[in-house]
């Protein structure tokens, strides 16, 4: 038996029918077509389908959709201003923090939940943030530079304003 849920996504609110076991990961990219939000393991290994709950980075293989009712997601489609890339997006094209880019949408939003907690993170705290995260390409090295690369961005625009 299907069950409505109202979200608000990237900032657009929508209602749905969905079946109560549908992953929350599913409803964004078959229901929403939004496939930034990548799948790489359905078990919350990986980190490729993480994405922001109500300003919370949570990976979203491990909510139901039904869970997210009320709430509002976003996505790495969400994070840019227009055309105006987000500063790790920014930081991850110039400091070559992706190979495959598999797993970088997810990198990226466990990162903007790190900024967000912290605008000055050292390596080490990057580090410990990007845990539940995999790449299977890098070897971390440039995903940590890019984050410390879109911290500078942050925090020079706050200086400037």
């Amino acid at each position: 038996m299907a069950t409505t849920i109202h979200v608000t996504v990237n900032g657009k609110q929508y209602t749905s029918e969905v079946e109560p076991r549908m992953l929350l990961s599913h409803y964004l990219r078959d229901v929403l077509r939004l496939t930034g939000t990548h799948i790489g393991c359905d078990t919350s290994s990986c980190g490729a389908c993480t994405v922001h709950i109500d300003g919370k980075a949570v990976k979203s293989c491990t909510l139901l959709a039904v869970q997210a009712d009320g709430a509002h997601v976003t996505t790495i489609e969400g994070i840019s201003q227009g055309a105006e890339l987000h500063p790790l997006q920014v930081g991850f094209q110039e400091e070559h923090g992706l190979q495959c880019g598999f797993c970088t949408p997810g990198m990226i939003m466990v990162a903007a939940d790190l900024l967000d907690r912290n605008a000055n993170p050292s390596e080490t705290e990057i580090r410990e943030a990007l845990e539940g995260n995999f790449c299977r390409c890098t070897g971390y090295h440039n995903i940590v530079k890019s984050i410390q690369h879109a911290a500078d961005i942050i925090n020079k625009k706050e200086v400037a304003s």
